[in-house]
């Protein structure tokens, strides 16, 4: 039987991966990983794919995001998927804070312990 680990928001540093986003990797195991992301406005991400299946919600702010033959914007409340080995690109056009879910979970997003 498995434990239940609680992540307290508040104990979990912020990383900066890129200028204009700070990344904050919250809960996960092996099967899922919840990240928030917040965002500067004007902060665009470089156009990428990874494997994962990802799940995107914006909790404030405003993102036009691409991804695939798709091109939108998203706004608080908003949510939707991205499939794995989709390209996609994101830009704040307004500061923004998000919910991602990926799965599995992202090893190289994971902290130096990794999973137990």
């Amino acid at each position: 039987m498995s434990e239940i680990e609680v992540c307290h928001q508040a104990t979990v540093k912020m990383s900066d991966p890129e200028p204009g986003l700070k990344r904050q990797v919250l809960a996960y195991n092996a099967n899922l990983m919840l990240v928030r992301h917040l965002m500067e406005k004007g902060w665009q991400g470089v156009l990428h794919s990874h494997s994962h299946d990802q799940l995107v919600y914006v909790i404030r702010g405003r993102l036009r995001f691409t991804g695939g033959a798709s091109s939108f914007e998203a706004a608080a409340g908003d949510s939707f998927v991205v499939p794995g080995n989709i390209g996609h690109q994101a830009a704040a056009l307004e500061e923004s804070e998000v919910l991602d879910v990926f799965n599995p979970y992202r090893e190289e997003y994971a902290p130096v312990h990794g999973l137990e």
